[in-house]
């Protein structure tokens, strides 16, 4: 029987399936039930750095609140409040229930105060923190390095406040994303993971209004990820684990084979239920029994740019060529 076990962040995972930040995650009762329907680890539901921010400065609230009286400014102050609260017992809860990973995480923008309350993560056990960043490059008076310098104030200031492991869970906009990455890895990040899943926005042509398009991932939305975890995983110094697209445990072979380390899921199992973990290990095992694979460190990265024949086949942009041939596909 294979050995699907593999190493994360410096974390022990009996499989490479990670639950991504969902509602899926944001009880310990369902940390359980993942556990139990196989899944390697999980990625608790995200905290908002909003309302975090809440907890920092009860003068902040009214600032953010200043249309609202006193008395609505103070239940706003208490809900958030009691939010962390609430997400601090999760933590402690999901890991008397479970003995895989509980990674925390925070949806952050900036490097503000609000990384103190890490150490309140830590404290509650969090096996790790992931945090989800992301800056819409949507203002002309800043340019690229200097959105992407809060990256590193970002990870120079919540390391001075921890010492569990940190992933960042990153977008796609950067003006120079390998070296941006390269460089982040250089830091004392244990993981990054590509690619975060944005906010869709779409057309309700009826109503003639903004409406989310797609809110789950596609099976063939996985290729952006596959292709920059292969250029990138023999040039970081971190782990890499990739995301979105991940329908089956085909998916997560093809993660493995560029570089990856684990891949996170979310949507297969909204769609299918937890049971669609234990197929996806089913698929992997097979796979591996089928190619006399014993671990996956034997053929974790054998597919990388570095590795393959062909590396220009990870650069290639045009899609023309492929038109051209369609009638012969």
């Amino acid at each position: 029987m294979a050995d699907l076990s593999t190493q994360y962040m410096g974390l022990e995972l009996k499989n490479p399936i990670i639950v991504g930040s969902s509602e899926l995650t944001n009880k310990s009762d369902k940390v359980k039930e993942l556990a139990e329907a196989g899944a390697g680890a999980v990625v608790l539901k995200s905290l908002f750095e909003e309302q975090i921010m809440m907890e920092v400065d009860a003068q902040r609230v009214n600032n953010m609140y200043g249309s609202f009286n006193d008395v609505e400014n103070y239940v706003s102050f208490y809900t958030r409040k009691h939010d962390l609260d609430e997400y601090l017992e999760l933590i402690r809860s999901s890991k008397e229930s479970t003995d895989i990973p509980v990674i925390a995480s925070i949806n952050c923008i900036s490097s503000s105060e609000w990384v103190d309350f890490a150490r309140q993560i830590e404290k509650a056990g969090a096996d790790a923190l992931e945090l989800n960043m992301f800056i819409m490059p949507n203002d002309p008076n800043f340019s690229g390095f200097e959105l992407e310098k809060i990256y590193f104030d970002l990870v120079d200031n919540i390391q001075q406040h921890i010492k569990i492991p940190v992933a960042l869970k990153m977008g796609t906009y950067f003006s120079g994303l390998a070296k941006t990455f390269i460089e982040l890895s250089k830091t004392n990040i244990s993981a990054m993971v590509l690619f975060n899943r944005f906010y869709s926005p779409d057309i309700n042509l009826e109503k003639e209004s903004i409406k989310a398009s797609h809110v789950f991932s596609h099976p063939d939305d996985f290729s952006n990820s596959l292709r920059w975890i292969g250029i990138l995983s023999d040039q970081v110094d971190c782990d890499l684990s990739a995301s979105t697209g991940a329908h089956d445990g085909y998916t997560i072979l093809k993660n493995l084979l560029v570089g990856a380390k684990a891949t996170h899921v979310v949507s297969t199992i909204y769609k299918n239920s937890n049971t669609q973990i234990q197929k996806m290990l089913e698929q992997i095992e097979k796979w591996m029994d089928q190619k006399g694979y014993q671990s996956i460190p034997e053929f974790r990265g054998k597919l990388s740019q570095a590795n393959i024949k062909q590396p220009m086949m990870y650069e290639r942009a045009q899609f023309m060529k492929y038109y051209s041939n369609y009638r012969d596909v």
